[in-house]
C-alpha cells in the first residue's frame, strides 16, 4: 500500500519536529522533509526532489508565509494538496488561505486522531474542514446538506463571485453600484439558499460546487 508523502513547512521547531514524528509513527503516512519557511519548499520542489501528495503550512512565517507559498504551490504544483495548520482562527486568515489555494484548515491544539483523519480525507477527497475551525464561521454540516439545483440569478452569481476575493463587503457594493444595505440583503439571501452561516461557508459551497475555479 502506497503512503501518503507530507512535508511539513512551519517555522517553529520543536513544533514542526514533534509533528514529524507523530506523522511518522502513523503507518499510512511518509514524512519527506520538513522546512522552516516557503522559500526552503521552493527551493526544494524546483530541483528533482519527490513531490509531496500534502503539504502541512503554517501561515505566519518569516521569508515565504502561508499565503505566498499556497499561492506558488497552486500556481506552480497544483497537484499538491495544502493543509493549513495554524493559531489563528480569524475568518479573514482562513479566507485568505482558502483564496490562496489551500484545500483545508486546522487549529494547531487539534488531537492526533484530529489531524491523521483530516489527512486522510484531504488525501481522498480533495479537502477537509474541522467544525473547530468553523465554529461560527462555517457548518460542515450545512455544506453537505446544501442543495445541488440552486438557481442564481445574474446579480447574485457576480456578488458570490466577488465574495470569492478579498474585497471586503464595501468594496464589493462599490463594485456593484449597489448600497451596502443591499449587499447585505445579498448576502443573508445566499446564507439562506446555501444553509451556511458565514462568508466563508459561502466560499466553501462556491468551491465545492464549482459555481467558481480559485
Amino acid at each position: 500500500m502506497k503512503k501518503i508523502d507530507i512535508i511539513i513547512v512551519d517555522d517553529h521547531l520543536l513544533f514542526s519536529q514533534a509533528l514529524s514524528g507523530l506523522i511518522s509513527d502513523l503507518t499510512a503516512f511518509n514524512v519527506l522533509a520538513v522546512f522552516a519557511n516557503g522559500k526552503e519548499l521552493v527551493t526544494y520542489l524546483s530541483t528533482e526532489n519527490k513531490c509531496p501528495d500534502i503539504v502541512l503550512m503554517d501561515v505566519q512565517m518569516p521569508v515565504m508565509n502561508g499565503f505566498e507559498t499556497t499561492k506558488w504551490l497552486k500556481e506552480n504544483q497544483p497537484q499538491i494538496k495544502v493543509l493549513a495548520l495554524s493559531m489563528e482562527c480569524e475568518e479573514e486568515t482562513i479566507l485568505k488561505m482558502l483564496l490562496a489555494g489551500a484545500k483545508g484548515y486546522l487549529l494547531k491544539d487539534i488531537h492526533p486522531s484530529v489531524l491523521e483523519h483530516a489527512l486522510n480525507e484531504l488525501y481522498k477527497t480533495g479537502f477537509y474542514y474541522t467544525e473547530n475551525v468553523t465554529k461560527t464561521l462555517l457548518n460542515s454540516t450545512n455544506l453537505e446538506k446544501s442543495q445541488n439545483n440552486i438557481i442564481l440569478n445574474e446579480r447574485e452569481m457576480q456578488f458570490l463571485k466577488l465574495t470569492c476575493t478579498e474585497m471586503t463587503y464595501k468594496q464589493i457594493a462599490e463594485m456593484m453600484f449597489l448600497s451596502p444595505k443591499t449587499i447585505e440583503n445579498y448576502r443573508e439571501a445566499l446564507f439562506i439558499k446555501f444553509n451556511v452561516k458565514s462568508r466563508i461557508g459561502l466560499v466553501l459551497h462556491a468551491i465545492k460546487e464549482k459555481i467558481v475555479e480559485l
